[in-house]
């Protein structure tokens, strides 16, 4: 039997440690960053885009990637990851949703393709992370600031949301002539029933975290500063049921299931829709990435 060789055993951690560290390096990308929590088995992630806070093509391509690497790290034993954390740099925002300039674009190159297009990589993206990439892998949306549009379609694809009060909700697509397309009436029709869900689309009204706590919608509320602290408490307190939370995360699945083709034949619906809008639309479209921009240039400021 080989002796036990304390420097062995540190060269053995030492370089096991230097390979997460590359790992979780490797799962940063341009709009992306992460950081690894070993004890609790998290990986944290945060949105940072490089412009207005939308969910761009390349950031699309960034959470392909992530999506990708992180399965292959869990797969090969690099990263065990349990625990999936998103949130977002952007002050105030965690995200506003859909790109704005490339709908408006497509629209008047009457371009269907494109827009089904991004609307199928948004969707493959949430549908992953609703089944938490297929993996013991239990994901959790960190919203500290307002969440619009494909940004609450996003929200509703984890399987726990928690969110600082005083955070805003809403589906505002309905002011230029449109519907939320990603996702949104599958994921509400199943949570609150089709006629509620049909009510908070055509609404357009803005929700606060307290109003989607009390609908479910939201799991825990954490007081402004204090959303981090409070995922961090929920995987602490929760590690130990981990199991079972994925095997009931798993059994609701069944019992109510989404498949990614109903998913996509929305998308389809809500890109025939956008090519139905008006040149009036179109504009109060602009009007609303104009706003956005604004918001962009005072974070930056």
């Amino acid at each position: 039997m080989t002796a036990y060789d304390p420097k062995m055993a540190n060269d053995f951690r030492d370089g096991r440690a230097s390979l997460m560290s590359d790992t979780v390096r490797a799962l940063s990308f341009e709009q992306l960053e992460t950081q690894y929590d070993g004890a609790a088995h998290t990986l944290w992630t945060a949105m940072r885009p490089r412009a207005r806070p939308s969910f761009n093509p390349d950031l699309l391509s960034d959470f392909e990637r992530w999506q990708d690497g992180i399965v292959q790290a869990v797969d090969s034993g690099t990263l065990p990851i349990r625990y999936l954390v998103l949130g977002s740099r952007f002050p105030g925002v965690f995200s506003l949703g859909g790109d704005l300039d490339l709908f408006a674009q497509a629209i008047r190159d009457r371009n269907h393709d494109a827009l089904a297009r991004y609307g199928h990589r948004c969707v493959r993206i949430l549908y992953r992370n609703m089944r938490g990439l297929e993996r013991p892998i239990i994901t959790i949306g960190l919203v500290e600031g307002d969440a619009l549009g494909g940004g609450f379609e996003a929200l509703l694809s984890f399987h726990v949301v928690i969110a600082e009060r005083g955070t805003s909700f809403g589906l505002p697509e309905t002011m230029f002539g449109l519907f939320p397309g990603m996702g949104a009436h599958c994921f509400l029709s199943r949570r609150l029933g089709a006629a509620r869900a049909e009510r908070m689309i055509l609404s357009g009204r803005t929700y606060s975290a307290e109003e989607l706590y009390e609908m479910g919608l939201v799991h825990g509320l954490a007081e402004r500063g204090e959303g981090r602290h409070m995922v961090a408490d929920y995987i602490r307190q929760n590690e130990r049921r981990h199991s079972a939370h994925c095997a009931i995360y798993e059994a609701s699945r069944a019992v109510n299931p989404l498949p990614l083709e109903e998913l996509e034949a929305v998308v389809d619906l809500w890109a025939d829709a956008a090519l139905r809008l008006t040149e009036g639309d179109l504009k109060r479209m602009e009007r609303l990435v104009a706003a956005q921009s604004r918001l962009r240039d005072k974070a930056v400021a």
